[in-house]
């Protein structure tokens, strides 16, 4: 229905002439007029989940309408049949019918007739083209391979990090998940050597969550490639490690009286904000004061590596603590 016709079901379903039941796979705030959208109920349908999709399998196998008991699926080739249907029942159905009909094809005549046909790993890879990834979401697969992908990026292994980006998505990996590993690693590993890299984790994980799959494994891939060749650096969150310890070894309780708000009556009497430098006033927009709580003055939490940007931030940093220190 184009909008002019929307607008033509409008009287009747004001005066309840009709009961309208409409069903779209397009974002109904923008395809349904806001009208007739004020006057629905709007459900969304989501994907079945695994434990849905192997239920319905398994009604499938033992339901006189389907195969009637005369198969039975090994618990590889259901978990296989499962991964592959991506929430969808009529591909698991497809999937189990091609599986079994390998199965039967595979069975000795005697056998068939006596006992139930095992439908196993193999039939399910023969019959749907697609090899088996061994990968437990739930369990030690699902970590161990995360691990090693990051662990590959870390390592600037460009084609291994690929290889189990690749893993991970055959084996139906939630995609998300993946981008939400990869923007960690952009700013734990490659950290200010490349500051880009964050800004291309992000856009990619919102890329994912915007466009989906199968496309949304192009962005992955390409944020992959930029985090593994890009210089690496974990300078920022060793120096985040560092000002943690010293706050949970008691140290630091206190600010300075110039860096206090004085925004509230009173607050001047307190002695709070006097003697502050506007930083804005000072040559270069950098003050000579002090800033950290005075039993953390002189401490170096930051310290750059020569690593990418960071050579040019450490020839920076030097001058700044130089001159902000008055050293």
């Amino acid at each position: 229905f184009n909008k002019a016709q929307q607008d033509a079901l409008l009287p009747g379903v004001e005066n309840r002439w009709v009961v309208l039941v409409a069903a779209t796979t397009e974002n109904p705030s923008f395809s349904v007029v806001s009208p007739l959208l004020s006057r629905s109920l709007l459900l969304t349908l989501k994907p079945l989940t695994e434990e849905d999709i192997e239920g319905l399998l398994e009604r499938a196998v033992a339901d006189e309408r389907g195969l009637n008991g005369k198969v039975e699926l090994s618990p590889e080739a259901l978990a296989h049949l499962v991964r592959l249907a991506g929430g969808d029942a009529r591909r698991a159905l497809t999937a189990l019918e091609a599986a079994a009909g390998v199965a039967f094809g595979d069975a000795d005549d005697a056998d068939a007739a006596d006992a139930p046909v095992i439908v196993e790993l193999k039939h399910t890879e023969r019959a749907l083209d697609v090899a088996a990834v061994r990968y437990d979401r739930a369990g030690d697969q699902h970590y161990d391979v995360v691990s090693a992908f990051i662990k590959s990026v870390r390592g600037s292994d460009v084609d291994a990090a690929l290889h189990y980006l690749a893993r991970m998505l055959e084996a139906g990996e939630d995609p998300r998940f993946i981008a939400r590993r990869i923007v960690i690693s952009a700013a734990e590993d490659v950290g200010m050597a490349d500051p880009t890299a964050l800004q291309t984790a992000v856009a990619a994980a919102q890329a994912v969550q915007l466009i989906g799959m199968p496309e949304g494994r192009i962005v992955l891939a390409e944020a992959v490639v930029h985090l593994a060749t890009a210089p690496k650096s974990n300078a920022a969150y060793m120096g985040l490690n560092k000002a943690v310890a010293d706050i949970r070894a008691g140290l630091g309780n206190g600010i300075p009286a110039h860096l206090r708000d004085a925004h509230y009556p009173g607050s001047k009497q307190l002695g709070h904000g006097l003697g502050y430098k506007y930083a804005h006033d000072a040559p270069h927009s950098v003050a000579s004061q002090q800033y950290p709580p005075d039993d953390l003055v002189g401490r170096d939490y930051y310290e750059p590596t020569a690593n990418g940007a960071e050579r040019d931030i450490a020839v920076r940093l030097e001058r700044l603590r130089k001159i902000i220190r008055g050293t």
